[in-house]
């Protein structure tokens, strides 16, 4: 029977037809990927052990609230152990958080451009959205974000650094910003590349959670631990939101060896910093580069830096993957581009200057 003869089959919900696709960081053979804001280094030899001891039980089941794993996070961020959960990455936990404390009458606001899956989420999960647009300088226009706030916003997501640009808001806007939310609307401060900061002016988002009852915090150990592939995150939050997102969560996501990993990256944190202040000195090396070669680059205060090109965008992504560097891409935007081993961001460097609009 051929593909016309068969019956129509089972309905897909039309309004998929309009929802936009998360596009990962391609990965093109034998060129460097600086698309994806994965470390260079791999997990540490003391991690790597972890994990193949926890290979040899993946015939059981993982432990579904990653309880102990919860306790050591609990421990080294000072907080009651109800206050964190865990999930399979932070953007899982993202989605629980839709899932949980939104309805269809309720709206999720955030900033944009920022993290490609917040606007996806919501459509997903038949909930309202609001999008407000960065600053000039892109960061978070927070004043204009906190005037969008309707008695129908249950989640305000802060992306902070913000990704793609890698900008931040600083201590004063953040607080003179989470003072005027209403207490019905959950901050959700976004803190992916919280261990690349180095301003000291942009604050600790779990500090802030402990003194505020509408503010969450998520962080992950894709980044700065290494940990991409394996998929586990973690949020700090009151009680009541956690115990929502235990509801949610869908039973033994976080598996065993990405459990014992985190576990182990927490031993070696000190190590595995080490490294992110090794990030931190190549950002500031290549964003000077840039600079100096003509390109607009915000300061960053993530793993990556930003190159606003507009419509120029796709040309210099296409030169640079000739040049054999893959680049994040955002048409008509600008290029996210991950800091990488020092000889990987010389090669980045290069292609940028052979650019011939540089």
């Amino acid at each position: 029977m051929t593909d016309d003869q068969l019956p129509a089959g089972v309905p897909v919900r039309a309004d998929l037809a309009s929802l936009p696709s998360y596009v990962p960081g391609r990965t093109v053979a034998g060129a460097i990927k600086l698309a994806s804001n994965e470390v260079t280094g791999g997990p540490l030899p003391s991690v790597l052990n972890a994990i193949n001891d926890a290979a040899g039980e993946a015939n059981r089941y993982p432990d579904s609230g990653a309880s102990a794993l919860v306790a050591r996070l609990a421990a080294r961020l000072d907080v009651d152990e109800d206050r964190v959960a865990v999930g399979c990455g932070s953007v899982t936990l993202c989605q629980q958080l839709v899932q949980a404390l939104c309805t269809p009458v309720d709206e999720v606001l955030f900033a944009w451009r920022s993290f490609e899956m917040y606007p996806i989420l919501p459509q997903v999960a038949g909930v309202g959205q609001r999008r407000v647009p960065l600053t000039s300088g892109h960061v978070h226009d927070l004043e204009a974000m906190a005037e969008a706030i309707s008695p129908a916003t249950r989640l305000v997501f802060v992306c902070n650094p913000n990704n793609p640009t890698g900008t931040a808001v600083r201590r004063t806007e953040l607080e003179r910003f989470l003072d005027a939310v209403p207490e019905q609307a959950l901050v959700v401060l976004d803190e992916a590349y919280h261990e690349f900061v180095d301003d000291e002016e942009v604050p600790d988002g779990v500090e802030l959670a402990k003194q505020r009852r509408n503010v969450a915090v998520l962080r992950t150990f894709s980044k700065a631990y290494g940990l991409a592939g394996l998929r586990v995150g973690y949020c700090v939050a009151p009680p009541a939101v956690t115990e929502a997102l235990r509801k949610v969560h869908v039973p033994f996501s976080v598996n065993r060896l990405a459990q014992a990993a985190a576990q182990a990256s927490l031993d070696a944190a000190d190590e595995l910093l080490e490294r992110c202040a090794e990030v931190v000195s190549e950002r500031s090396r290549v964003r000077d580069a840039l600079t100096q070669a003509g390109f607009e680059v915000p300061p960053s205060q993530a793993n990556f830096v930003w190159l606003q090109l507009g419509e120029r965008t796709t040309e210099f992504s296409e030169h640079c993957l000739a040049e054999k560097v893959v680049v994040r891409a955002f048409a008509d935007e600008g290029v996210r581009v991950t800091i990488g081993a020092s000889e990987e961001n010389d090669a980045f460097l290069t292609a940028a200057r052979s650019w011939p609009a540089s």
